[in-house]
């Protein structure tokens, strides 16, 4: 299985390569900074330039061709301002699931955020942030040839994971390691059944492989 990760480089990302790799897969993740590829590397992830602010559909199809699963894992960063939250969270999202539609890519992973919303109402630049993950979730559901799942994580911390979460349509608010995040990640990957589906995720006491198959079930 071949997956293609948007945002390789990202703190959830590269988690997300080395679980993945060491299961065998063959990942890859788009970075637009050559000077990361050895970070991806060392995940077990091949390294693939790109940037997705200024790329067109057909060059990302491209990339994507042959693949078997897209993971959007991009963003702009807590750094950045409202024009990023625009060309990174929303349009590269809408980009890459275009993209993945276009090659072919049945399987699309969205990592999205808790509380996205294309109506949040607020003139913040988180605010900005909501409503531009909001629209690139929305849109992703109208790709009808991806069999999609959008994650959305509650508040993320650099926290050892604990491989114990709560994995849900509607969690409520609360925190969750970036590692735990991963591997929920990884497992989605290997849960085509719970295609169509939006899920909070917060840290818990069920495990990742338990609550993912919960859900995929219901």
């Amino acid at each position: 299985m071949r997956i293609v990760i948007a945002g390789g480089h990202g703190q959830i990302a590269l988690r997300l390569e080395r679980l993945l790799s060491a299961r065998g897969y063959e990942v890859a993740g788009i970075i637009r900074d050559p000077e990361q590829g050895d970070d991806l590397r060392e995940a077990g992830a091949e390294p693939v330039l790109c940037d997705l602010e200024s790329a067109t559909v057909e060059h990302v199809a491209g990339i994507l061709h042959g693949a078997d699963v897209a993971v959007f894992a991009a963003g702009a960063g807590p750094g950045s301002g409202i024009e990023r939250k625009d060309t990174v969270d929303r349009a590269a999202a809408v980009l890459f699931a275009d993209a993945a539609e276009r090659a072919r890519v049945r399987r699309f992973l969205m990592v999205s955020s808790m509380g996205a919303d294309a109506r949040h109402e607020g003139e913040e630049v988180f605010d900005y942030y909501l409503r531009a993950k909001g629209e690139a979730d929305d849109h992703l559901r109208t790709r009808l040839g991806l069999e999609w799942t959008v994650l959305r994580p509650g508040g993320l911390t650099d926290d050892e994971g604990t491989g114990l979460v709560r994995l849900e349509a509607h969690t409520g608010r609360g925190t969750i390691p970036r590692d735990d995040v991963a591997a929920v990640l990884a497992e989605l990957v290997e849960t085509p059944a719970t295609a169509g589906l939006t899920l909070e995720v917060v840290s818990g006491s069920t495990p990742v492989a338990v609550a993912v198959k919960d859900v995929a079930g219901n």
